[in-house]
């Protein structure tokens, strides 16, 4: 096969470099619109091998050289001891980066296995003692922050699970506190498509380090959520972001949570409203003119 031509390098180094750019802006409005770093924070950023944690560090050190604010990171591995896991890879990524960092070693791997059949989801479990064990460590070095690598398919994927399988109207946030309520967790690529972050790991050339426990199960439901997104993404083109842009902008006063909404004081106002029955029923789609526009014409004659 012949070599790219320099015409052929140069393309593909403005295309990653312009992918690049969009990462750390698209990271830099998170931090910005959920509060996620403030200054004097020492965030420990939670790397496992895989594309999205490399991807997540690579965005937060160079929004560090950047910030108005000043922001310390420390790369956090959790080696749970699984079997053919290459211990070298990460201390040899991280040493060379120059970042502080700790590979903390837990055999998680062996408890999951012990305690779950063969064949069933290993995902809960595996996730309750990993996220004890990096608990522990944050408060060990004094991190402020813990930052994950969840992305913006990976927070879509969680509120349809929760939807079809949960009975729940309920999502990843970008920023909330820990189980034991010691911690803030804050997830910098809330805006980061998982496309985006593939072929941002490819261009950088991550030692990528494949998970054989949670990740290699084929029968998840998770696998299967996203099975769905990548079709609906196919056939109708825009639906993905048109979903996750109404995770942020719910209308409680049109769901059925008594909790959110206090129905019981609705009554008449007198007063035409924008977000009454109307508010669902968009006149794009063929419904009535939103109350404002519809008032507006009305006095026009």
């Amino acid at each position: 096969m012949n070599a790219p031509d320099s015409r052929t390098l140069r393309k593909q180094a403005y295309e990653d470099n312009k992918l690049a750019k969009r990462l750390r802006r698209q990271a830099g409005e998170a931090i910005g619109d959920f509060g996620m770093i403030d200054s004097g924070d020492r965030v420990m950023v939670c790397v496992s091998g895989g594309k999205d944690s490399y991807g997540l560090l690579d965005v937060l050190m160079a929004l560090r050289e950047r910030s108005p604010v000043p922001f310390e990171l420390v790369a956090v591995n959790l080696d749970q001891r699984q079997p053919g896991f290459p211990q070298h890879v990460l201390p040899d990524y991280l040493g060379a980066l120059g970042v502080p960092y700790r590979v903390v070693v837990q055999d998680t791997y062996s408890v999951v296995k012990r305690v779950i059949p063969e064949g069933k989801t290993m995902c809960s479990l595996c996730s309750r003692l990993r996220r004890g064990a990096l608990y522990r460590v944050a408060a060990e070095l004094g991190a402020s922050k813990i930052a994950l690598g969840h992305h913006r398919d990976d927070i879509l994927e969680t509120f349809f699970l929760n939807l079809f399988y949960g009975g729940r109207l309920k999502s990843m946030p970008p920023k909330l506190v820990s189980d034991d309520g010691r911690n803030v967790v804050i997830r910098p690529l809330a805006y980061v498509r998982e496309a985006d972050l593939e072929a941002h790991a490819k261009a950088k050339g991550f030692p990528i380090i494949p998970c054989e426990l949670c990740g290699s199960q084929e029968t998840l439901q998770r696998k299967q959520i996203k099975e769905m997104l990548r079709e609906w993404e196919k056939r109708f083109p825009g639906r993905i972001e048109s979903a996750f842009k109404s995770l942020t902008r719910v209308s409680p006063s049109h769901l059925l949570d008594r909790g959110l909404f206090d129905f019981a004081a609705v009554g008449p106002t007198g007063r035409a409203s924008p977000d009454g029955d109307t508010a669902f029923d968009p006149a794009e789609l063929g419904g009535p003119l939103p109350a404002k526009e519809y008032l507006t014409r009305k006095s026009r004659g």
